[in-house]
């Protein structure tokens, strides 16, 4: 096994968790991609990184979570920082959403509930040492017009963050959200051209952001920050302040 401190990044063949496992590698980390769909996107992001293995489950499935720590401790046998990003989004108003669309995204919230609670027990606590970050979403602070199901999980998981980092006080082991504003990825191109256009008029910068300005507050949190715990910090070009 490699001496590399070693990442998890959930959902990170796409999007902002491909950045995020591009920066990371950057930064010295071994990342263990995490993808449940996207297996040629994993392993093409696998073969351009150094050090670097795909790791499949689906995280609203136990069993399945249970068996990626096990493939984890064999292949790393450490986790340093685990990064929360996999999501799930429908975009449904709430009187024609269906129960089954709910359970979907809430069974995710569900899987990073009980992922976190193993990373921390078989890895982080034994080391007395880690760095968890959840990546959260500004539609959990200002809500956000049929995506209900969506905007409660993600203030969720910033009360998440602040409750565990109280939990695990006196340990060496931080806790923090990063909230992303209206970023440049496959979900938000998924939004009708005029309400993309309404958020873009709010942002004092005039535009999206990229994965990679998200993936930057990532690593500042994995690798510099020592003093930052429980917090929440917004990247979204003046959209909302926190």
């Amino acid at each position: 096994m490699s001496d590399l401190p070693v990442t998890l990044v959930t959902g990170g063949a796409t999007g902002i968790g491909a950045a995020c496992c591009r920066r990371l590698a950057a930064e010295g980390f071994r990342v263990a991609v995490h993808y449940r769909s996207s297996e040629e996107r994993a392993q093409k992001l696998v073969a351009e990184l150094n050090s670097a293995f795909e790791i499949r489950a689906d995280l609203s499935e136990p069993a399945e979570v249970d068996a990626l720590i096990r493939e984890l401790k064999d292949q790393a046998g450490r986790v340093d920082v685990l990064v929360n990003n996999a999501g799930l989004n429908v975009n449904a108003p709430l009187l024609s959403m269906k129960l089954d669309d709910y359970d979907a995204v809430a069974g995710l919230a569900r899987g990073t509930w009980y992922l976190t609670k193993l990373i921390l027990r078989r890895f982080m606590l034994r080391s007395n040492s880690g760095r968890i970050i959840n990546i959260s979403s500004v539609v959990g602070h200002t809500g956000n017009a049929g995506q209900i199901p969506y905007t409660m999980v993600k203030a969720g998981l910033d009360a998440f963050s602040k409750s565990l980092a109280q939990e695990l006080s006196g340990r060496e082991i931080l806790v923090n959200s990063v909230a992303p504003g209206l970023i440049d990825t496959d979900m938000t191109r998924e939004l009708p051209e005029e309400a993309a256009a309404r958020i873009l008029e709010r942002i004092p910068q005039g535009r999206m952001g990229t994965p990679e300005e998200v993936a930057d507050v990532v690593a500042f949190l994995a690798t510099r920050a020592t003093y930052v715990n429980g917090s929440v910090i917004h990247v979204n070009g003046g959209l909302y302040g926190g």
